[in-house]
């Protein structure tokens, strides 16, 4: 059974390409359109084996879900990747503070991503 992975995105597009990416590597994909879908997702879905989330969204940012995830002790380990445009120092270092794993800038390359998630989930 192949890890599922859950893609948080905002533009369709990003969605797809994350998980146009990671499908091909054989991952399953879940879609969330932004934070507060993708904490429902989490819920719902125990099995999500990593989060690829987006920083800046409507409704819940990424940072926000990423420290709703945090605070629940059943997703302590679950590993989250911040995706986004944002390059800043201070964004970064608060990503890791709340407890990121990852911080993947885009414009990215699928290859990178894919290898990314292997190495954290495995493939």
């Amino acid at each position: 059974m192949s890890a599922k992975v859950l893609v948080v995105d905002d533009s369709r597009a990003i969605r797809q390409q994350v998980g146009t990416a990671l499908a091909q590597a054989g991952y399953q994909v879940v879609e969330a359109e932004d934070g507060v879908q993708g904490l429902s997702a989490i819920s719902l879905q125990r099995d999500i084996a990593m989060v690829i989330c987006d920083v800046n969204m409507p409704n819940m940012n990424g940072l926000q879900m990423l420290e709703a995830v945090k605070a629940d002790p059943a997703n302590v380990a679950l590993p989250v990747f911040m995706l986004t445009t944002e390059s800043k120092a201070d964004l970064l270092q608060q990503a890791k503070r709340c407890g990121a794993k990852g911080w993947i800038v885009k414009p990215f390359k699928p290859d990178q991503l894919v290898a990314a998630v292997r190495k954290v989930v495995g493939s």
